[in-house]
Parts: C-alpha cells; structure tokens; sequence
C-alpha cells in the first residue's frame, strides 16, 4: 500500500527524521532458529512505504545483534532478516534503546514464530494489539474457509449460520479493541500503526469487517496532532489526506482505453498490454512487500482458475524493488500468469499512468483494451467475472 488511509489504502508508516550520523536509537537482542546472516533496520517514511535501510549487521554466531538509528521523532521501524518478505519484528523509538528476543518458524525461517519486547511499553502495546488483532483474523479466515467448502460440497445454506454469526461478533470485537487503543494511546507512530493495521485489514471485504468512518479517521489525526503539534510525519499525514479527499472519484478509468505501457517480465522481456488485446484482462497492481495484496492473492488465484479458460487472463504488475523478493512471492502464492516489474517501486510510471496510490488495485479489461470495472477484491471479482464471462 502506498497510503495510509483505507480511504485511500493505509500503510504503517512515519516520517523519517535524518542528521547525519548521529545515533540516538539502538535495538538489541536475539535471534533464535534462524539461518540468516543479515540483520536490516529499516525506518518506513509516512504514506510511501518506501522503506529506508537506516543500518545493519550480521549476525553473531549466537544470533546476536545491535543495530541503531537516529532518534528523530517517533517512528516505526521494522527489523528484517536478510531479504525475507516481511519484518521479523516492529518496534517503535519511544525509549532510547529496545531488546528483541525473536524466535524464528523452523518450518518458514522467513517469519518470527515470536518475539518478546523488552524496555518499549510503546512497542509491547504495539505487538498485543497485532496479536490480538491476528487472532481474530485468523479466525475470521478460518471460518471463510469452512464456509467455502460447505459450499463447495452443497451443503445447505443453514449450515453457515453459526460460522457466518461467529465472524460478526469477531470483527465487531476487533473494532471495538482497535477504537480502544486508539483512544488510550499517548505515542504518535503506535496511534498510527493501530489504525492502518485495522483499516488494512478492513480493506479486504473478505474479512467482513466496518473500516472507520472518515469522520473517525480525521478525529483521530486532529487528536495526535494535538498532541504532538511538533511531529512533521503526522501534520504531513493530514495535508496529504484531505488532498486525496478532495480529489476522491477523480481517477475512475471506467469507460476509458487502459493506458499503454511497456514492462519488463521476469525475464527481463518487455512485455506490452496490448499484446493482450483480443482478451479479457485483469491487471493487478501489487507488490511482494504489501501485506493486503498477499491476502489478497488467493481470491486472485481461485479467479484465474476458475475463468482462465474463458478468454481471461492476469497480468501482474508488481511495485517491488528487489526482485529476488518479487519472484519468491510469485511462486510462493503461486500466481501463475504474466507479471511484470519495472522494479522502481511507487517510481514506476504506471503509478501515475492510472492514478492510484494504494495497492492491491486493478482495473478490467474487455477485449478492445477498455476499462470495464477497477477495484474488484474478494467476491466482487469473481461476481464481475461470471457477469462478463458467461
């Protein structure tokens, strides 16, 4: 995601404060089960998500790290081990120095299986709120899964009941846990985090969950900003929101001939969109860094499957950087169509080319290259396709 806001897709992020080398921040600790070799710091500033390596180091042969960053004002960093897709850890700069105790997944050394927060109280509120939150998910996936294969096998629709009730009351209750944290929260960047993991999260209609109102959304900036009328990330925040407010319904590119480009493949082959032409063609937006386009995937995936043999197919344009990362996802989520990757992140052309500025996004494509529907995610990318396709 390149914005923070749902309303505009939120990303976790804050301002990165740079000067010089001067040193003010150090994270310390273990990492337990891992086979890396490198340790990044990585500093993410406000809406980009264009993450900054602030330092490095390798580890010792115990696991062992130190890496450190300048103070500047409060921010969230991410601890990455070697090129892995996602942190093995996030912490917040509310004291001078933090501990990590991480305990890396035997069976995927690319996530933490857990970690424990020492000297941050702002950090542990952080991580209880993500496991708090995932616990819900994850339950709310879980009963989607059953639902689907209920389904699938005819059973009939009073079956779902208690599955469809039990994710209501989950998503009810990780609202009201997120708008609770919200309001006790005295850190600026822990503020922010709370509110773009929910409305990430809320940005998946899979998951059945209310995103907050814009009116919540404003209140709560208003209140950090409040409080911290200092803090150039959050006042920057605002300005860039209401912009994106006031230009809301602006890029709809329905109706219109989808811009043309030129992209590498996987193989460094260019490859064109109107080679596509004659088709129907999904062009997705995403990146292997952005955690909503990942959850995403799936629904993508079964939609492929399900009308790739109706003149359909995905072209899959990734904001990625590092191509290594961009791959490994592909085959991991095992997305098996054409994709593509100027790899210059929010850099790349296309992001101006079709106006967004939060991933995943996606236009469809009828055979003469016209835009006949943007944004499709979950069901309604499957309703529209069946509609077309028929």
């Amino acid at each position: 995601m390149k914005r923070f806001f749902f309303i505009a897709a939120i990303a976790v992020s804050i301002l990165a404060c740079k000067s010089g080398d001067k040193k003010g921040f150090v994270v310390s600790g273990k990492i337990t089960n891992s086979n890396g070799k490198m340790v990044y710091l990585e500093e993410v500033p406000i809406g980009t998500m264009k993450s900054l390596i602030v330092d490095s180091v390798k580890l010792d042969t115990d696991g062992n790290f130190k890496v450190e960053a300048d103070a500047g004002e409060s921010s969230i960093f991410n601890l990455r081990l070697d090129q892995g897709d996602y942190p093995v850890a996030s912490v917040i700069n509310d004291v001078p120095a933090v501990e990590l105790d991480i305990t890396m997944s035997k069976e995927n050394n690319q996530f933490s299986e857990k970690y424990e927060v020492k000297g941050s109280p702002a950090s542990q509120s952080m991580k209880t709120y993500m496991v708090a939150a995932n616990e819900k998910l994850q339950g709310i996936f879980a009963n989607i899964s059953r639902i689907d294969s209920l389904h699938n096998a005819g059973v009939a629709d009073s079956s779902f009941v208690s599955f469809t009730q039990e994710n209501k009351v989950s998503a009810s209750s990780l609202k009201d846990l997120t708008l609770s944290e919200l309001k006790k929260s005295e850190n600026p960047a822990l503020t922010m985090f709370v509110l773009g993991y929910y409305q990430s999260s809320a940005n998946n209609p899979g998951f059945g969950l209310e995103p907050l109102s814009n009116e919540q959304v404003n209140e709560t900036i208003a209140t950090v900003i409040k409080k911290n009328p200092n803090h150039k990330g959050i006042v920057s925040l605002q300005k860039d929101l209401q912009a994106q407010m006031d230009n809301a319904g602006k890029g709809n590119l329905v109706g219109s001939v989808a811009p043309e480009f030129s992209i590498p493949d996987v193989n460094g082959r260019p490859v064109s969109l109107s080679s596509f032409k004659g088709k129907y063609v999904l062009v997705d937006f995403w990146a292997s860094w952005c955690k909503p386009c990942r959850m995403e995937n799936p629904n993508v995936v079964a939609a492929y499957n399900k009308f790739k043999n109706r003149n359909f197919t995905i072209l899959g344009v990734s904001l990625d950087q590092q191509k290594e990362a961009w791959i490994n996802a592909i085959k991991n989520d095992n997305l098996s169509w054409t994709h593509v990757s100027d790899l210059k992140f929010w850099e790349s052309p296309v992001v101006p080319l079709y106006g967004f500025d939060g991933i995943p996004f996606n236009v469809l494509l009828d055979p003469d290259g016209k835009v006949i529907a943007q944004s499709l995610r979950g069901p309604q990318l499957e309703a529209k396709l069946a509609e077309v396709l028929k």
